[in-house]
């Protein structure tokens, strides 16, 4: 959970599965992630309905030597159970949570959020109640007969993995210089 920085947060409303990526923080035995007060998904978790949240990571892509035993490595973790809306001091720490885990640090160097945006957002937060872990990894594992009648092809693992670029100051930081914590982030 600590590695991730997106969760997609699944809810069925008659009949109809609706899945929203959100940014979300590990907080509690639990996730905490953040949307509109407008947002029907988010009525609906904070009114109780049962959600699957997942996170996942891809770390690789397998090349075998045919297209059915290609497949991926990754980390994936799907979390089940139901939302509480949070408010006041805790609705600030988790809002804090998930800012600081996106970007460390960078809560105590931003304004904190006015009572309107507070009006405007609802914080949920997850407790776990059951919830399934996937681990896929090593590499893809060609059949016999493709091993002899394809010896002469490539099969292998193409790492993936996300770093953080140059940072990039907006029109009204240009000249600025770049927080430490901003330049360090992810080294």
């Amino acid at each position: 959970l600590a590695a991730g920085l997106v969760a997609h947060v699944g809810v069925v409303q008659d009949g109809q599965p609706y899945v929203l990526p959100v940014a979300y923080a590990p907080w509690r035995g639990g996730v905490v992630f953040h949307g509109s007060t407008a947002s029907r998904l988010f009525k609906l978790l904070a009114a109780g309905a049962p959600t699957c949240v997942t996170i996942t990571l891809l770390d690789g892509l397998l090349a075998a030597r045919s297209a059915f035993e290609s497949s991926m490595e990754y980390r994936c973790a799907m979390l089940m159970g139901t939302c509480e809306r949070l408010a006041g001091a805790d609705q600030d720490e988790a809002l804090r949570a998930i800012t600081d885990h996106l970007l460390p640090d960078r809560w105590m160097h931003i304004r904190p959020p006015s009572p309107q945006e507070h009006k405007a957002t609802m914080v949920l937060h997850l407790r776990i109640d059951t919830w399934s872990l996937k681990v896929g990894e090593g590499f893809a594992e060609d059949s016999a007969a493709d091993l002899d009648d394809y010896a002469g092809t490539w099969a292998g693992r193409v790492p993936l993995r996300t770093v953080p670029g140059v940072p990039e100051a907006d029109l009204h930081a240009r000249g600025l210089p770049v927080p430490q914590y901003v330049s360090e982030w992810g080294h």
